[in-house]
């Protein structure tokens, strides 16, 4: 009789044989390792693509070997994945062929994969300073909510929090008199992040308001019912901003104003060890693509003001 096909485990869409070895993943990314739902979301993404693929030719988890990887990879690469993508893919297959090895398994190791060639480097969106201005004065004022909308667009711009961070703020994080607040980040490292009047002024006016929404938990900014806001929520208000202020929406989203951060502080001085810390960055190198960004604002200004850029 013909083998029977791998069913699909119903709670994850996991093919059945491989699903304890990523349930068990899926555990150590999020316990061990401190990664977000979002990101241990995005390794187990990547890792049914080759759960799958193994489960068509009957390779478990343990018996995956350098050749197997290799023929996944060129796969996937015949899909037209961008390099990009694959180089994600990648990270993520070391990252769980290192847990393998970690537990006693006996197959390949994280060295099986090669490294991908270093995809294109992408410099980051971002906004000019009177761009922000206008997007910071977008929200109407005269109402609660729209105090509210200003208090968090001016902390999102002067300390350059992710929107995960931001909506999940707690309001005793906030130090208002030291003028800095202190937020859990990626991996549960906690940092401290200063912020200015302006940021100060607004949550003050905010928190002023913010008991007439019966807050249900601690978080600082709470929605008309006294639910804590989404990121989700907080991404459409910002699209909806943009609009009010002139941008294009899809131009607009709470990580370009985390660039704008950066590149405004290093356009006004700032060193890249200090923006590294305030943005939470565990590599220096990944900070290190705003300088980029700052250099090529500095030709322009340089082209457009000296007189002798043309000589």
């Amino acid at each position: 009789m013909p083998r029977p096909k791998v069913l699909e485990q119903p709670e994850h869409g996991w093919p059945l044989g491989w699903s304890p070895s990523l349930v068990e993943f899926r555990t150590h990314l999020r316990v061990e390792r401190g990664l977000s739902p979002n990101t241990s979301s995005s390794y187990l993404s990547d890792l049914n693509h080759l759960a799958a693929w193994a489960c068509d030719r009957e390779i478990t988890a343990e018996a995956l070997t350098r050749d197997h990887l290799t023929a996944f990879l060129v796969a996937q690469q015949g899909l037209g994945k961008a390099p990009r993508s694959l180089a994600r893919l990648s990270s993520s297959l070391r990252a769980f062929l290192a847990f393998l090895r970690m537990e006693g398994g006996g197959g390949a190791g994280p060295e099986a994969i090669v490294k991908p060639p270093r995809p294109p480097r992408i410099l980051p969106r971002t906004l000019s300073e009177s761009q922000v201005e206008g997007l910071l004065h977008a929200p109407d004022t005269a109402t609660p909510l729209g105090v509210r909308d200003r208090a968090w667009l001016e902390l999102l711009y002067a300390s350059g929090l992710r929107v995960s961070e931001l909506a999940g703020l707690p309001a005793l994080s906030v130090f208002l008199d030291e003028g800095f607040l202190k937020v859990m980040g990626k991996g549960r490292k906690e940092r401290l992040i200063p912020f200015g009047a302006g940021a100060e002024r607004w949550i003050r006016a905010w928190l002023q308001l913010r008991p007439g929404f019966k807050p249900r938990g601690g978080q600082l900014f709470v929605g008309q019912r006294g639910e804590g806001l989404s990121r989700q929520h907080l991404w459409r208000l910002l699209k909806a901003y943009a609009r009010v202020a002139g941008l294009r929406a899809e131009a607009v989203s709470p990580h370009v104003l985390r660039h704008a951060f950066a590149t405004h502080l290093l356009d006004h001085g700032a060193d890249l060890r200090s923006v590294q810390a305030m943005l939470g960055h565990a590599d220096i190198s990944t900070t290190q693509i705003y300088t980029h960004v700052h250099q090529t604002r500095l030709r322009a200004l340089y082209d457009q003001m000296h007189p002798r850029s043309s000589s």
